[in-house]
């Protein structure tokens, strides 16, 4: 038995020092000490001895099996360090190559005109307010002369809630709220958002829209075309830029006027953006209506008013020369990532 012992722990050594790889080792394993391995089996033979060889018999192969064992552990923690060599070879990083750069984001086009917008309001003395999302129909509508049965109501498609509560559908009201909690003079833009039941390529059912207006004593519509002349011209940054007014009906104002800016596509010279028109209607104006400084308290034979709201994804459209208003909500990367600065 003993050179039998000898002969298989040979054979178990030398080929667990040419296993490759930690799988062929494991089968090694099994082969030589698995239930079914050569040194198991040797050792179940030794019951079968006088029991004056059996204990030196049994402690010969305990020996050889403890032997074997040790070789495996010996060999798995060579073959497991050099598959972490190969791995941190395979993975090593050369830090003298140059950086990748990072990605950094940038403004959406809409959040950029509403910042020119505002800067632009500011640096001309104008306060900037906001007011809630969720009005009532009287600070949307009725303290703005647009009664429960006016026809107005109609050019409003707008999302309802109970009890008269709705998604406001411009952001008048702000003008409302401003003027009953403070005294004239006051000058004052409201940014924010609006909401409608519309959508197609130039509408959407969420929108931007800012409201301002000026009130105090001897305000004129001399003075309303002179604010807007001087802001549409430093917005598209056209000091020749042609502004008309052309009289239109607002509830809200009296006299009321819808202005007009030269096409910034064709320069006037007709295109179909314009509808070969040369022109390119912009924004919504007029002298604030008696009824409503009579809503707040505020003595319309003592002061005047005037009050203008544009689109702020109309004025993006053309700043940016946009053909859909879709396109600056969809997240496309693509379309953003051009107007990223630097």
């Amino acid at each position: 038995m003993q050179e039998e012992l000898d002969a298989i722990r040979a054979r178990a050594e030398a080929d667990i020092d040419a296993a490759g790889d930690l799988e062929a080792l494991e089968q090694l394993r099994v082969s030589y000490l698995g239930k079914k391995g050569e040194l198991t089996t040797l050792l179940k033979q030794v019951g079968q001895l006088d029991p004056e060889a059996r204990k030196e018999a049994g402690q010969a192969v305990n020996a050889a099996k403890e032997a074997v064992q040790q070789r495996l552990e010996a060999r798995r923690e060579e073959l497991a360090q050099a598959a972490l060599n190969q791995r941190l070879e395979a993975e090593r990083v050369d830090v003298s190559l140059p950086g990748r750069a990072a990605e950094t984001g940038n403004l959406h086009p809409v959040t950029r005109m509403l910042e020119r917008i505002e800067d632009l309001f500011v640096s001309m003395g104008f306060e900037v307010d906001q007011g809630p999302e969720i009005e009532d129909a009287f600070h949307n509508f009725e303290a703005l002369n647009i009664p429960e049965d006016h026809p107005a109501r109609m050019m409003h498609d707008t999302f309802y809630f109970e009890d008269d509560w709705l998604l406001r559908t411009h952001t008048s009201p702000v003008q409302i709220r401003v003027m009953a909690d403070r005294q004239p003079p006051l000058r004052t833009i409201a940014p924010g958002r609006v909401f409608r039941c519309d959508s197609d390529v130039t509408h959407t059912p969420m929108f931007h829209q800012v409201e301002g207006f000026v009130v105090d004593e001897h305000v004129t519509f001399a003075h309303l075309k002179g604010l807007l002349q001087d802001f549409l011209q430093a917005l598209f940054e056209r000091a020749d830029l042609p502004v008309r007014f052309r009289p239109s009906y607002f509830p809200f104002t009296e006299p009321s006027a819808e202005v007009d800016i030269g096409c910034v596509i064709c320069e006037g010279a007709g295109c179909r953006v314009c509808k070969h028109t040369g022109w390119l209607e912009v924004l919504g104006a007029g002298l604030i209506h008696p009824n409503v400084l009579g809503h707040v308290d505020i003595d319309a034979d003592q002061y005047s008013g005037l009050a203008f709201g544009m689109g702020v994804e109309r004025l993006a459209m053309l700043r940016y020369g946009v053909d859909d208003l879709r396109l600056f909500y969809d997240n496309d990367v693509r379309f953003l990532a051009q107007f990223q600065e630097g």
